[in-house]
C-alpha cells in the first residue's frame, strides 16, 4: 500500500506525471469542466471533501511555484482567500477573471473536483521543481 499523503489512484497519477510548468486545477462542487480537460470527482456531498483539505494533500506531493485564481475571489470568497494565502504565503499569485479561469481548464492535466460549495473556491496549481 502507498505510503505517502496522496492515495487517491487517480489523483496521485496525474501529480506523478506532472513536469514543469504544468497545471493542476482544484475547485468546487460547481465548478464547469470541459469535456477535454481529466476531472477527478472526489466529491461526496455537500463540504465533503472540503477544497482546503484537498489543496493541503496536494501539496504533501506537489512542488508548485505559482497559483491562479479568479478576481471574484477577493469580493466574493475573502475567507478563502486568506486560507489560501496563510497555506501559500512564498507563493506568487496571479489573479485572473473567472471566465479565463473556465477557459484555461482545458490546458490543465486534470481538474480535482471537491465537496466545496462555496463561490469561486477554485485555484490552478502550476507545477515547479525540485532541484
Amino acid at each position: 500500500m502507498k505510503k505517502t499523503k496522496v492515495i487517491n489512484s487517480d489523483l496521485s497519477r496525474v501529480i506523478s506525471q506532472m513536469g514543469h510548468f504544468d497545471k493542476l486545477a482544484i475547485g468546487d462542487a460547481g465548478m464547469p469542466v470541459p469535456a477535454d480537460c481529466e476531472k477527478i470527482d472526489l466529491a461526496v456531498t455537500n463540504g465533503i471533501p472540503s477544497f482546503m483539505d484537498v489543496l493541503n494533500n496536494v501539496l504533501e506531493e506537489l512542488e508548485v511555484q505559482r497559483i491562479y485564481l479568479a478576481d471574484e475571489i477577493k469580493t466574493e470568497n475573502p475567507d478563502m482567500l486568506t486560507a489560501i494565502q496563510e497555506r501559500l504565503p512564498e507563493t506568487p499569485i496571479t489573479f485572473i477573471p473567472h471566465a479565463e479561469m473556465k477557459k484555461d481548464l482545458s490546458q490543465c492535466h486534470a481538474f480535482v473536483r471537491t465537496g466545496e460549495m462555496t463561490p469561486y473556491a477554485n485555484i490552478e496549481l502550476e507545477s515547479g521543481v525540485v532541484f
